[in-house]
Formats: C-alpha cells, sequence, structure tokens
C-alpha cells in the first residue's frame, strides 16, 4: 500500500514516511506526528508535515547544535563521516521492540529454572539420574574423578555481560544468564582435577534435561564460552518465527566467593600428575607443574558478576561508552578478531575503554568517535606482550604481581580484583595483529584522501584477502604427536588435553623463529566456539576446522633462496644447526666468509614465492612431527593459470625481464643512431609486456624453416598450405619521437609521408649498423631482434594539433576535437605515460605485474577484454596497490588478484570516480575537485570512471567501454568469482580446482560459434589447453641475435574474423571471445534489433521481409545470418550452434 504524502504551501519541515533511518529487519516502522486521526484500515495513510512557526525555523542554533557543529568540523574530516557513523550505531543497536522480546524471553526462561527438581547425590562419575536424550558437554578425559553430585534449584539467576550493560549490538545478538550452582553442590576442594568444571558441565545438563520438556524454548544446543572446553555453556533461542534473532547463553558459575582467589595463582598446581597420566607415583604439590590455564578458565566464572558490576559503575559516568564500545566491536569483527579462542572479545574491549577511563586517557565527555580513536591509539602504542595493564587499584596481598602473570602468559591485561588475566588465551601473534590491524586504521584514517569510514568499519577483511600467503594444518590429530615431540606432558594437563591449544603458542614461535624477516606479520585464525546438539556427546578436539596461519611477507626478503647463518665458529653456529636440522651446510662465499648456511630450491619467480612452503613445511616436519601432506599451503594456487613451460614452469617474470632487457638494448641502439634528418628526442615504450602486465609475455621464438615457404620480394616467411596457423607473434610497439623543426609540413597526408620515410631510413639504419632484418611500412617498422618483433612508430609531437586543424569554405581555420586526432594522441603520449609509470610500480612492488597478468587472465576467460582493455584492467590492479586501506598492499599475486575482484564487485561506480594516484602527484584537493567535477557532470561521463593525474575529467581509458549492462555483468561475476574462490582456497575438503572461475557461464548466449583448434593460434594459452599432436612452426634451442628472414607477424585468423563479425553485424548483436585461446565465439542478440522496422531498401542488409495487411517490415534474417557466420569463417569456423529461439517471438 503506498503512503500518500501532501507538501503544505507554508513551509515546514517534511517527516517522510520512516525517516528515522534506515531500519534495521526487526525494528517496527516508526510513525510520523499525524495532524489527523488515524484513518480507516484498508486507505492509505496521509502523513502532514509538521507545521513551525517563524521564529521556529529562523531561531538561531543553541549552545548544544553550536557545539555539535564545532566538533563536526574539529573532529572530523567531513560531516558525512560523523553522519556515517551515527547511522551506523542506529543500525547495529537494539530496537525497542526486539529488547522487549529478549527481556520477556528472559523472565520465562528465570521462571522455568527456577522450579529445576532435587535430585538424589550420586558420585559425580555416576549419570544414571540423566536421561539418554541429554548428553553432558564435557570431554572425560581422564574417565573419573573424585566428588559427589545432585541437581538442585540455583541460589540465584542475574543477568551479566553486554545484555544489562547496554554494548550488545546486532547482527548476532546474544544475552548472558548466569545461574548460580547452590554451594551444597559444591566442595571447596572441587578446584583439584577437574571437580568444579565437571560438576558445572554435569549441572547445565540438568538445567537442559529439565527445559526439554518445555514448549517455551525453541532449540537447545551447547556451545564453549570462547572456544574454553572447561566452560560450556547452554544456548537457548525462543520458539516460532524468532527463533534465530537472539541467543541465550546459560552460563553455570560457583557462588560469589566460594573458592578463594589464592588457590588460582599462576604459580600454583591445580591438577595432579598422577590423576591425569594415571602413574601411582603422586608427587608434593611444590614439585607439580604450574596449570595457570586452568586456574583462569575456573577464576573466570568467579567474577562475572563483579565485572558488571565495575563496568557499570565506570561506564555510567560516560554517556557515549555504550557508543564507543559498539564502534570497537564493529571495528574486531570486521578484522574477524572477535570470535573465538584467544580473540579480542566484546568483553575485553568494555574492559579496555574502562581502563582507559580509569586512567584519564580518554575523559567522560568524549564522543563515541574519540573514544574509537583513542582506542585503537592505544592498541597501536602499546605491546601487552611485553608491559602488561591491570584495572587493579589496590590488589590483595596474595594477587600475582604482573611478573607472575607475564612468566605464565603471553599477554597480559589484569582484571579489577588483580587476580584474573583476561588475555589468558591470547597468543602473542594474535596481539601483534591487532597492533598492527589498529596501527593501519590510524594511518588511513588521518589521510583526506582515503574513505576513512568504509575502510574502518564497513569493509570485511578476511584472512584469505589480507595476508599475502595463507597455510593450513588440517589433520589436527596430528599436534598430539606434536605435544610429545615438543615434550609438552605439562602444558598438556594445564589445556586440559586440548592439543591444539597447547601447541599452537610453540609451532608459532617456532615458524617466527625460522620465517624471521621473511615476513612482517604471522596471524592465525582463531578456533571457532563449537556448537552441538544437547542430544550429541561434546565433540572431539580434532572435529574443529583447520587452523589457518596468514602471513604478511616482506617483499624485500620473502623470495630470497639463502639463508645465510653465523660464521661456523660462532657460539650461535650450534643454535642455527639445531633450527635447520640436516638442511644447514658449510659454505664459503666470495667475501671469503665460511658460514652455516640454508640454500632452498627456486631458479623462477613463482618457485622462490614458495621458499616460505619450503621453509614452513621443513620446521613443522623437523620440530613438530606434522608430515607436509598435513599442511595445505594456499599462497600461489591460482597463479596456476598463467603458469607456461613444463621444465621450468614460469608466470611470466621472466620472459617480461628478456623482453626489457631487449627493449633497452634496441632503445640504446636507436639513440646512437647517426645519418637522420632529425635526432630522436625519445624511445618510450607503449607495450603491456614492457611493463611487466602482458598476461603471456612474448617468448623469443626459433622459426622451423620447414614449416615455412620464403616469399623472395618480401624476404619473409610464408606458411605451407595446409599447414595449422603459425605461432603468434606480438608486435612490441615503441613509440620514437622526433625533434621539432621548421622542416616539419602543416599538412597531414605530408607528415605521414615524412613519417614513412623515417620508417625507411631507420630499418635501413639498423640492418646496416646491426643486421636486424626490417620491414618499414607507412605506419610503421617491424625490427626481428632476439626472436622477438618490436614494431617502432615514427611520433612527431603536433601531429595530433594538425589533425585537429581544419580550413572552412570562407576559408577560416578551426580547431575542432576529433576521434583520429585522440587515438594519436592516445598512442604517443598516454600509452607511453602509462607503461613507463607502472613499470616504476613493478619496480616497487614485484608483484604488481603478475596480479595484473590473473586480473587480465580472469577478464579475458570470462569474455570481456574487449569491454575492459589492459590500460583500464591495469589501472584497477595499480589502484589495489596504490590505495590498498583498509590492507597493506598486496605481497603476492594472488591476493592481488582477490582485492581486484573486491574493488570490481564492490565499489559504486554509479556514485564515485576510482582515482589511481599514480606516482602520489594528487593532493587532497584534487581529489575534491575530481570528486566534485564528477557529480557535476554525471551523466555525460563513462560508466565506470578512472582518474589520473594527468587526466582528472574525461577518463579517457574507458571513454568507450564498458557499457552500463556490460558493468553490471562484470561486477555480479566478479562477486561471484570471488565467493567461489575464497571457498576453494579456504576449504579443503572441496575438489580443489581453481580454474572454475576462469571458465565462463555460457547459458546467457544466443549463439555459440566454435573454432578449429589448427586454426587458433594462442590455444596454449587457453585455461583448459587441449593436447594436440600439431606443430606451429617453431623449434626448440636458443634464438639467433640478428638476422634471418622474417616470420608472419601479428596474424590471428580469430581476431580479424571477430573484427569482421563485429562490422558487418554489429548492429545486430554483441560478439565476445577468449582472447587467450578462446576456441568459442558467444554471440548475444541485440535486443531492439529484433523489433520490425519500416522496410526501406537502403536497410535490408541481413534482413528478409515481412508483410502483414497494408504494412510492410523488416525483420532480421537470422538463418542467414547464421549461414553468413559460417561463410565468413570458412576454415576457422567448426560449427555454429544457435542456443536459443528469442528471435522467433
Amino acid at each position: 500500500m503506498k503512503k500518500k504524502q501532501t507538501v503544505a504551501e507554508e513551509p515546514g519541515e517534511m517527516i517522510p514516511p520512516g525517516s528515522s533511518h534506515e531500519k534495521g529487519e526487526d525494528e517496527a516502522p516508526v510513525k510520523a506526528k499525524r495532524s489527523k486521526p488515524e484513518e480507516a484500515e484498508g486507505e492509505g495513510v496521509v502523513y502532514h508535515p509538521v507545521k513551525l512557526s517563524r521564529s521556529d525555523l529562523y531561531r538561531p542554533p543553541s549552545a548544544d547544535e553550536l557545539n555539535q557543529l564545532k566538533e563536526a568540523e574539529s573532529l572530523f574530516h567531513c560531516s558525512l563521516l560523523k553522519m556515517q557513523m551515527e547511522e551506523l550505531l542506529k543500525e547495529v543497536a537494539l530496537s525497542e521492540r526486539r529488547k522487549g522480546q529478549v527481556d520477556s524471553f528472559i523472565q520465562t526462561v528465570t521462571r522455568l529454572l527456577q522450579t529445576v527438581p532435587d535430585s538424589p547425590e550420586v558420585e559425580v562419575s555416576d549419570l544414571s539420574w540423566l536421561s539418554s536424550a541429554v548428553k553432558v558437554p564435557f570431554l572425560l578425559v581422564p574417565k573419573t574423578t573424585k566428588g559427589k553430585f545432585h541437581m538442585a534449584p540455583p541460589a540465584s539467576i542475574d543477568l551479566v555481560g553486554s545484555y544489562p550493560l547496554g554494548t550488545c549490538i546486532k547482527p548476532r545478538i546474544t544475552v548472558d544468564l548466569a545461574v548460580t550452582i547452590p554451594a551444597d553442590v559444591l566442595h571447596p576442594k572441587d578446584v583439584l582435577n577437574q571437580r568444579y568444571p565437571r560438576k558445572r558441565a554435569l549441572y547445565l545438563a540438568g538445567l537442559a534435561q529439565h527445559l526439554a520438556s518445555s514448549s517455551d524454548i525453541g532449540t537447545m544446543r551447547y556451545s564453549c564460552l570462547h572456544g574454553n572446553r572447561l566452560r560450556p555453556v547452554l544456548l537457548l533461542t525462543p520458539p516460532c518465527k524468532d527463533s534465530s534473532s537472539f541467543t541465550l547463553r546459560v552460563h553455570a558459575c560457583p557462588p560469589p566467593g566460594f573458592f578463594k582467589p589464592s588457590r588460582f595463582h599462576p604459580q600454583r598446581n591445580n591438577i595432579r600428575t598422577d590423576w591425569y597420566t594415571g602413574s601411582q607415583t603422586p608427587l608434593s604439590e611444590w614439585s607439580e607443574p604450574p596449570t595457570p590455564h586452568y586456574n583462569s578458565s575456573i577464576l573466570g566464572d568467579l567474577l562475572p558478576r563483579a565485572h558488571l558490576q565495575f563496568l557499570s559503575a565506570v561506564s555510567s559516568q560516560c554517556s557515549a561508552f555504550a557508543d564507543g564500545v559498539a564502534l570497537l566491536k564493529v571495528w574486531l569483527r570486521q578484522r574477524e578478531l572477535d570470535q573465538g579462542t584467544g580473540g579480542f572479545n566484546g568483553f575485553l574491549a568494555s574492559m579496555l575503554l574502562t581502563y582507559l577511563l580509569i586512567t584519564h586517557r580518554i575523559s567522560n565527555t568524549m564522543t563515541a568517535y574519540q573514544l574509537l580513536r583513542n582506542s585503537l591509539n592505544f592498541l597501536a602504542s602499546t605491546d601487552l606482550t611485553v608491559n602488561g595493564i591491570s584495572l587493579a587499584r589496590d590488589p590483595d596481598s596474595t594477587a600475582p604481581s604482573l611478573a607472575d602473570f607475564h612468566n605464565a602468559f603471553q599477554v597480559v591485561f589484569v582484571d579489577p580484583s588483580g587476580h584474573l588475566n583476561m588475555c589468558a588465551d591470547m597468543t602473542a601473534c594474535t596481539y601483534k595483529q591487532l597492533q598492527a590491524e589498529a596501527s593501519l586504521s590510524m594511518q588511513f584514517w588521518d589521510d583526506p584522501t582515503v574513505d576513512g569510514f568504509h575502510g574502518l568499519l564497513m569493509t570485511p577483511k578476511p584472512m584469505i584477502r589480507t595476508s599475502d600467503h595463507v597455510f593450513q594444518l588440517c589433520e589436527l590429530v596430528k599436534l598430539q604427536s606434536s605435544c610429545k615431540k615438543l615434550n609438552l606432558l605439562s602444558e598438556l594437563m594445564d589445556h586440559s588435553g586440548n592439543y591444539v591449544h597447547t601447541a599452537l603458542p610453540f609451532i608459532l614461535s617456532l615458524l617466527q623463529r625460522g620465517l624471521g624477516e621473511r615476513i612482517h606479520l604471522l596471524t592465525h585464525s582463531l578456533s571457532p566456539e563449537p556448537e552441538w546438539s544437547v542430544e550429541s556427546d561434546a565433540p572431539k578436539h580434532k572435529a574443529q576446522p583447520p587452523l589457518s596461519f596468514g602471513l604478511l611477507l616482506n617483499p624485500e626478503l620473502a623470495t630470497s633462496v639463502l639463508e645465510r647463518g653465523p660464521s661456523a665458529d660462532s657460539p650461535k653456529a650450534a643454535e642455527f644447526r639445531q633450527l635447520w636440522g640436516s638442511r644447514s651446510e658449510l659454505r664459503r662465499f666470495q667475501d671469503s666468509a665460511i658460514t652455516e648456511a640454508v640454500l632452498w630450491e627456486g631458479k623462477s619467480m613463482c618457485q622462490k614465492q614458495l621458499v616460505p612452503k619450503q621453509i614452513i613445511t621443513h620446521l613443522l616436519q623437523l620440530h613438530a612431527d606434522i608430515p607436509e601432506s598435513s599442511v595445505r599451503y594456499v599462497g600461489a594456487m591460482v597463479d596456476d593459470v598463467i603458469k607456461t613451460g613444463s621444465e621450468e614452469p614460469s608466470t611470466g617474470e621472466e620472459e617480461s625481464l628478456l623482453v626489457v632487457q631487449s627493449y633497452d638494448d634496441l632503445s640504446r641502439k636507436l639513440w646512437r643512431l647517426e645519418d637522420l634528418p632529425l635526432s630522436i628526442t625519445a624511445v618510450q615504450g607503449a607495450h603491456p609486456a614492457l611493463r611487466y602486465t602482458q598476461v603471456f609475455p612474448p617468448r623469443p621464438l626459433k622459426m622451423d624453416y620447414s614449416f615455412f615457404d620464403r616469399d623472395k620480394p618480401s624476404r619473409s616467411l610464408v606458411p605451407k598450405e595446409g599447414k595449422p596457423c603459425p605461432a603468434y607473434i606480438t608486435p612490441i610497439t615503441v613509440i620514437c619521437h622526433m625533434e621539432g623543426s621548421g622542416k616539419w609540413p602543416h599538412d597531414r597526408l605530408a607528415i605521414r609521408h615524412i613519417r614513412a620515410a623515417f620508417h625507411i631510413r631507420l630499418g635501413e639504419l639498423l640492418k646496416k649498423h646491426h643486421n636486424y632484418t626490417c620491414r618499414p611500412g607507412p605506419t610503421h617498422l617491424d625490427v626481428w631482434k632476439d626472436g622477438l618483433v618490436f614494431r617502432i612508430q615514427v611520433a612527431y609531437h603536433r601531429e595530433p594539433q594538425v589533425l585537429r586543424e581544419s580550413v572552412t569554405a570562407e576559408g577560416l581555420q578551426v580547431v575542432r576535437d576529433n576521434e583520429e586526432a585522440q587515438a594519436l594522441e592516445m598512442a604517443t603520449i598516454h600509452k607511453p605515460l602509462l607503461t613507463s609509470t607502472l613499470h616504476g610500480l613493478q619496480q616497487q612492488h614485484p608483484c604488481f605485474g603478475a596480479a595484473c597478468r590473473l586480473a587480465k587472465r580472469w577478464l579475458g576467460a570470462q569474455l570481456f577484454s574487449d569491454d575492459i582493455t589492459e590500460d583500464t584492467a591495469d589501472l584497477l590492479v595499480a589502484s589495489v596497490f596504490l590505495q590498498p586501506a583498509p590492507f597493506t598492499p598486496p605481497g603476492s599475486p594472488q591476493v592481488g588478484f582477490l582485492r581486484f575482484l573486491h574493488l570490481l564487485s564492490s565499489f559504486d561506480w554509479r556514485n564515485n570516480p576510482l582515482v589511481v594516484n599514480l606516482n602520489n602527484q594528487l593532493t587532497a584537493a584534487d581529489y575534491t575537485e575530481i570528486k566534485n567535477d564528477f557529480m557535476a557532470s554525471r551523466e555525460s561521463l563513462p560508466v565506470m570512471f578512472i582518474a589520473t593525474p594527468k587526466e582528472k575529467k574525461l577518463s579517457i581509458w574507458t571513454k568507450k567501454a564498458p557499457s552500463v549492462q556490460i558493468l553490471q555483468r562484470v561486477v555480479m561475476l566478479a562477486a561471484e568469482s570471488l565467493k567461489v574462490l575464497e571457498q576453494q582456497l579456504m576449504d579443503g575438503g572441496q575438489i580443489q580446482d581453481v580454474r572454475v572461475v576462469m571458465r565462463p557461464p555460457l547459458d546467457a548466449y544466443d549463439v555459440l560459434i566454435h573454432l578449429n583448434v589448427k586454426q587458433v593460434p594462442l590455444l596454449s594459452q587457453a585455461v583448459d589447453p587441449p593436447t594436440v599432436t600439431f606443430g606451429r612452426g617453431v623449434m626448440a634451442g636458443s634464438v639467433t641475435q640478428a638476422g634471418g628472414a622474417l616470420p608472419v607477424i601479428d596474424y590471428n585468423p580469430v581476431a580479424l574474423y571477430l573484427a569482421e563479425l563485429r562490422e558487418s553485424f554489429g548492429d545486430l548483436a554483441l560478439f565476445f571471445c577468449d582472447p587467450y585461446g578462446g576456441t568459442v565465439i558467444a554471440v548475444l542478440w541485440k535486443p531492439k534489433a529484433f523489433i520490425p522496422t519500416p522496410f526501406k531498401t537502403s536497410q535490408m542488409t541481413a534482413r528478409s521481409v515481412e508483410v502483414t495487411g497494408e504494412q510492410v517490415n523488416a525483420i532480421p534474417n537470422v538463418e542467414a545470418i547464421l549461414e553468413d557466420f559460417r561463410i565468413m569463417g570458412q576454415g576457422l569456423v567448426k560449427s555454429v550452434e544457435a542456443r536459443t529461439e528469442k528471435w522467433s517471438f
């Protein structure tokens, strides 16, 4: 039903329907004030504007409003950021309706829990009182322990956690309920040997059994608090349709003060070795190893109420506390740091803000924005792995010191009681990741050229897109043998048999030592909190998903194949040998030093990229007994699609370097040429191979003369009759600028003649001095050198201007821009400049070229190469490296490609220009100017707008393509490819085939033209190349540097056929093909082409006549068109397959 909105004549404040803010799915609609009573149901509701008096309209701003304006001006880059944050806070806040549902469900559950029946006292190991439909949420290892147990109603039921504090946010709403176990169920000595955790689990099972019979409970599942198996919780959801909207988490806790906190000192032991191992020789308590993690698990159960009181007392003094915590939680969630074992969860976020408040690092009057900013600043600058912090103002005499905590834990943040380290389960690597993320956020927050809000709070950062390389430990059960090998029995007891969390810190420190300066950061996934049905046994430790590790590489050192150690007589040499085992050997270096060293395999760049993999698998096998088969390394899986060569696979770096070296040599020789009428002022490369971004760089070729006949007049090789299409030889474009002179004519035709004369002269000189085989032509000179073809084009800087000038019939000279002049400028000015700039970017970021090659291979495979050109694609990838926020610049081709897909699929092309700040030439003012110009003339600008320092207003790279429809399809396919690829890379359970994202969906096309593979010269570059038994006139072996006959250059029948099809039928259909070995041309009919048009003899190409009554119309003759496709492609076309009958209606 549409709601009408009337406009008043007097100025007034319009309150449109739902103007409060964007409503979440669970928000009730907010109704505006009405001036009429509500109309009868079924009729449209009429909303009237609120009328304001003249004095109200022109009232000066109040002190509060002035403060808000001043704050927006001083704190934010612009008021937009302030509004965005306010909208986000409204979006994540719980609505009153949702709070009502939560409160009602809490009351229901509380009422049910108060009626738990008593049960007779039994041994802890006797489960006969429990029905078979409910299991105990605990891994009973060892099987038995002492103690008696009985069920009884809870001593008290309290709300704890974020909900009563007001810091609970959407989308995952979890409400915590602390149920106090009656004192007579427990015994003061229950802290020993898992007696208390087992009683706690039994009590939860008893509650689950009691609640199972109630219809007021939806689903019941078990989980573990922060993944800690000693702290199971019961998850309850309401019945009916609200079941997924929020979860009630029931914790069982001992009565406050039941256990003495001093029992849980990090140096104390509470799990006896003889009980845990079953040995018969008990040790004295003081010779037992300490159990700090076990102690902190139980201590954590004693304190939730005290923590809530403490947080409430401090937060009540700061009005923006809840909003500050909400923003910090969103920031953590986007970085996957808040969920799972050892994460920085919402509770720690609240405690951190409280610490900053009571230490006066932030004030009570600060806004949520300032609270977030100061929290991140504190995290970035404070290392809790070295200098822990404590909330305890005056701890009692039994409380441990910070040094005691540091001896037992990697990260230290002590609670207000002074006894509990709240970061007990956090590894140093997780905290370093948190620090690095905070530091990175602070860097781009202050950059006015970056959209800080989106980078900080709206962009998710999954590990596969954040880390340069990722690897997984798949069979976690292997970590049991790691614990044995690393001799971790006491740590295993402390973690109650959880071998995954026992071995993890030791594996991390081992990898940190081995990788050293090759990486900036080592991160790991946080084990998710397991969930299982109350009817099933607790899952084993090995049942959790694989452990993932992320590496942020240091590009200068990551690919080094040599690990140079200390000198042979140094005391550190033994330590080096111990770390590397048999791989370490004594080597003598050029500086005469004899040192320990490790040499890794790696000849080509794509092998060197995987040196970290060799290090990781070697160290894990040697020190942790983890076989290579259990390590799944996903650092360079996607690179396979651009790999060539079977003996020595390469992803194109070496070939690109050969091309660049050969070009540099040619450039020097051109500069040195004498006897030219005008001197050369510049030699510039204008080809993607010269900036390392050609998908398959040209390879030096040695021609097999038996495949060809020689054409005497042109001294060229022509394939013999009946042979397949010869190998494709790419001409590498080189622009050669000649000096300006008064001798240059002012006539376009005369300039062309002079250019042709220069081509002839250059060819003669190169032949004379260097014996290069050359073929001059009117537009270019082809030079055969080092098995490569360089296409030299002479350029005159005033020629575009001459092309723009024309004389009218009246004799007036006019200057008009035209496509010919623009195309010449593009070829001789813009492309060479882009090539040299991106060549510089490749020197800064060694994986830039390979990332471009992957991106363009994907665009080609999905049939978009003609719409998103090579230059456009290179600029898109460049923006990923130059404006990486909220990430760091990509350190591997794979992560560069994933971020390219993310950019394509998530960028708002409609409302924003993509600014690529090449050479860092643009200032903040330039950004504003580009944005303003873009908004002012949006309708006339290309749909994909890319601005660079030299081209701020026109987006010359995307002027002609893509169209709106093509861009929509690109965005859709990029989003789908990203989703599928990230699942493929992170889920080892799937059939591993990353090429799946390179196979285009052909069901959307109307006609498929299948090509004869013998006539597709680039067939070997296809995504799935077929095995062939024929050659293409190329031999293996070293190429000659100069001389020899000229091969067939730039001959690709597929490209020529496509051009013909577009010229003949471009008004009727769109044609798509993968330029890299595609054997199918896909045809899409244009919908407008099938609308009957009035008969005209001049417009009857490919059309037939249709007579209806008096009217004579022309419609496309599809059968004839399909026959034309066959005839035009004779010898190249194998078959034409009509997929749809769209034209028949």
